[in-house]
């Protein structure tokens, strides 16, 4: 941290100078908020700055455990900020992704992680990799349960819900997933994918979820790759590649 002038480089809130002093605090009884802070700066709903990009080196550090502050974070945090299409940084930045691919690999398959962990991990496997940056973004939403959608005939909103949500259109209707009460009026099926005649990265993701013991995660990719129709026009449609298509 000592080469970088951080009072040059901005982040969310304006001057980065901050940041030094916010991963020094790290390692005590302080490390949530920390955190919380950081993520804020950083990755601001998402975004990515040229402080984010400079604190790569600092969070390969905890990541490999030569700093504290939790590995999984630092892991994550760098996922987020290597979708940021920006070629010269990944070029000039090599070194730290590919050794944060291998910490996130590593973590990713401790039988003991939980579910949503599993698929942060998994997306910043995918950023770190840098060949499908559709996923490694949008496969945080199999944690909320849902994709926001328009039907690609009609242009009707729909919310593709698994579980026991269903799919709902902004008029109310929606298409129902596993599990969904038994009034069916309105709505169409949800039709899960057939695992084996998964292909591309539909087979490589329900593939490693299920290698590594993430039957959750597997189910739900199952309908992230199903098949549905629209309650409003009835056109039909995969959910992923519409993911694939409007995800921005």
């Amino acid at each position: 941290m000592t080469m970088i002038d951080w009072s040059e480089l901005t982040h969310a809130y304006g001057s980065a100078e901050d940041i030094p002093g916010l991963f020094a605090r790290l390692g005590g009884t302080e490390d949530e908020a920390v955190w919380q802070e950081l993520w804020g700066s950083l990755c601001h709903q998402g975004s990515v700055y040229d402080a984010s990009w400079a604190a790569l080196p600092v969070l390969t550090d905890i990541a490999l455990g030569r700093a504290p502050g939790g590995p999984i974070q630092a892991v994550t945090m760098a996922g987020l900020i290597t979708t940021d299409p920006d070629e010269e940084c990944r070029t000039r930045y090599a070194h730290e992704i590919g050794q944060l691919l291998d910490v996130a690999r590593a973590l990713r398959a401790d039988p003991g992680q939980d579910a949503h962990t599993f698929v942060y991990l998994q997306m910043a496997v995918l950023a770190f990799e840098g060949g499908d940056g559709v996923w490694a973004e949008a496969l945080e939403r199999i944690n909320a349960e849902e994709y926001d959608l328009e039907c690609p005939e009609c242009e009707e909103g729909l919310f593709v819900a698994f579980g026991s949500y269903g799919v709902f259109t902004s008029a109310g209707d929606y298409v129902t997933g596993a599990g969904k009460e038994a009034d069916t009026e309105g709505r169409t099926e949800l039709v899960p994918a057939t695992p084996d005649r998964l292909d591309g990265i539909g087979a490589r993701l329900h593939g490693e979820a299920v290698e590594f013991g993430q039957t959750e995660v597997a189910t739900a990719l199952t309908y992230v790759f199903g098949k549905a129709s629209c309650p409003s026009c009835e056109a039909g449609f995969t959910v992923s590649e519409e993911v694939e298509k409007q995800w921005i």
